[in-house]
């Protein structure tokens, strides 16, 4: 699986657990952290710690397992790492006082229209 192909995939499984604001960017020429961001809300930190979980059941179900999850206890704020692709699930108010998007805001949005549905 590509990383575009991964984004797309975890775009898919967040819409299809009812996250918001499910937003991809493509960060390669910018950082060498990874080459993309996939950002998503939760509405309560149950709800964040479920898009983490199914996240990770339906990767490794493709034999993909990230390199490191961080911020899972708090779910106010869960990061997954697959190298590549870098997944921030955020709790309503932790995305508006971070802002990632702001802070990246020169980097191209990835095209999720194909699978996600509309906010």
């Amino acid at each position: 699986m590509t990383p575009k192909e991964m984004v797309l995939e975890i775009a898919k499984i967040l819409d299809n657990k009812k996250a918001s604001g499910i937003k991809a960017l493509e960060i390669k020429d910018k950082t060498t952290i990874g080459d993309y961001f996939v950002i998503a809300t939760g509405s309560s930190t149950t709800q964040v710690k479920s898009l983490a979980d199914e996240i990770e059941f339906q990767l490794k179900q493709k034999g993909i397992e990230p390199k490191r999850v961080e911020g899972y206890q708090s779910a106010v704020w869960v990061l997954l790492d697959y190298y590549e692709v870098i997944v921030h699930i955020f709790y309503t108010e932790t995305r508006q006082f971070y802002s990632l998007e702001r802070l990246w805001a020169d980097s191209p949005e990835v095209d999720l229209s194909a699978v996600i549905s509309k906010d």
